[in-house]
């Protein structure tokens, strides 16, 4: 889907399709951190909720 919009970008306006081809890498580079950080807060919320739920796992709740 993103190919054809940009294939329909380079035939409609090639300089915009040519930016926005070389601006993809450095927009992808630039948001990996961000990509880390989303990771790393989504581990940590799992741990809590495993974390909370772990007393009533070891008295046997049936709801997990």
């Amino acid at each position: 889907m993103n190919l054809l919009l940009w294939l329909i970008l380079l035939v409609l306006c090639w300089p915009l399709a040519l930016f926005a081809l070389l601006l993809w890498p450095l927009l992808w580079l630039l948001s990996l951190p961000f990509r880390l950080i989303g990771i790393s807060v989504d581990a940590l919320f799992d741990f809590l909720r495993t974390l909370l739920h772990l007393p009533a796992r070891l008295l046997g709740s049936s709801k997990h």
